[in-house]
């Protein structure tokens, strides 16, 4: 009885082995397969998206050997009653959207979801309930990936509205931005647009911050603190696992689970919503996945991030990290 205990834990210990793990080149593969089967991307977008992350050798949904998730997929498909896919499914936002797991952005207040001009993805990057969100990206792969779907990077105020539940018109400054640098731009621009919207201050799910209702009471990895591939675990959780941490128009882990990259523009013809291609800056959104025991910095919806490792959005330098991921937004014809 006892060898046979031991032997027991020996297998537990090696099926639990980051060595007997998937790598991160496997799992990147499962994840492209999936989001052909849950999201009907096609074929050639398949191919576009695959190319995108073979240029990086840390893309992914975290480092498999030292990643540990804080919730299965299977937990997170039994919280929504055994099929996070059905679950979720809205036919009615999918005409709308011409896509799965999409949200129109539109403001209730005076408009229907049929009249919106853009939607935003539901889950965080790849889009799928019940799936890892995808981290480790820069800013510009962010927006490569989704132009490889046919869709593009949000701008800050639709990632803003998604999460406040109304989609208002654009507030930039771009007066406030006009002979200075790009820091003191983006800082002129932060400063008057955190003073609007600081009195009216929200989350996704309210008016105030409450813990346990959104995905962020997991841990850092022990090794941590000093950054890096081999240190940082992407300890997030399924998307869609938390089902109240979601917004008005039904946006979900815009708080906790991965912060994400968003363009903000700086002049006129940088806004991704009016068709360019350029972009602005990066601009980090949201909170991730260890919030309900450290709040890092203010996470409302309308808050505007200091220009924290910033660059154009499409500079081959932008930012990456083990807890910034993205989603994506498509505009409306």
């Amino acid at each position: 009885m006892t060898r046979r205990l031991g032997l027991l834990a020996l297998c537990a210990t090696l099926i639990a082995s980051p060595a007997m793990s998937q790598t991160l080149s496997q799992a990147n593969a499962q994840m492209l397969r999936e989001m052909q089967s849950a999201r009907g991307v096609s074929t050639a977008a398949i191919a576009r998206i695959e190319a995108i992350f073979a240029r990086s050798t840390v893309i992914g949904q975290g480092n498999p050997a030292i990643t540990r998730h804080a919730m299965t997929r299977e937990a997170c498909n039994a919280r929504v009653g055994g099929n996070a896919l059905a679950h979720y499914a809205d036919k009615r936002f999918e005409r709308i959207c011409g896509a799965r797991y999409m949200a129109p952005l539109y403001d209730p207040r005076s408009e229907r979801p049929e009249d919106a001009k853009a939607c935003i993805d539901q889950f965080e990057y790849p889009g799928i309930p019940c799936s890892y969100p995808v981290v480790w990206v820069k800013a510009k792969e962010a927006a490569e990936i989704c132009a490889a779907e046919g869709k593009r990077l949000c701008d800050a105020h639709e990632w803003e509205g998604a999460c406040a539940g109304a989609l208002e018109p654009p507030d930039y400054r771009f007066d406030l931005a006009r002979g200075q640098s790009v820091s003191g731009a983006v800082g002129r621009m932060r400063t008057a647009h955190n003073a609007k919207y600081k009195g009216s201050a929200g989350w996704s799910y309210g008016p105030a911050f409450r813990s346990g209702i959104c995905a962020q009471n997991s841990v850092k990895s022990p090794s941590c603190p000093g950054g890096g591939f081999g240190n940082c675990g992407s300890n997030t959780y399924p998307t869609g696992s938390f089902a109240n941490c979601k917004s008005p128009l039904q946006v979900y882990d815009i708080n906790g689970n991965a912060a994400e990259h968003m363009n903000l523009p700086l002049a006129p013809d940088q806004m991704a919503s009016a068709g360019s291609n350029r972009l602005g800056v990066t601009e980090m959104k949201g909170s991730w996945f260890i919030w309900d025991k450290y709040r890092a910095h203010p996470d409302w919806c309308r808050w505007r991030a200091p220009f924290w490792h910033g660059t154009r959005v499409m500079s081959p330098a932008s930012h990456e990290n083990y807890h910034l991921g993205f989603r994506c937004c498509k505009t409306l014809n």
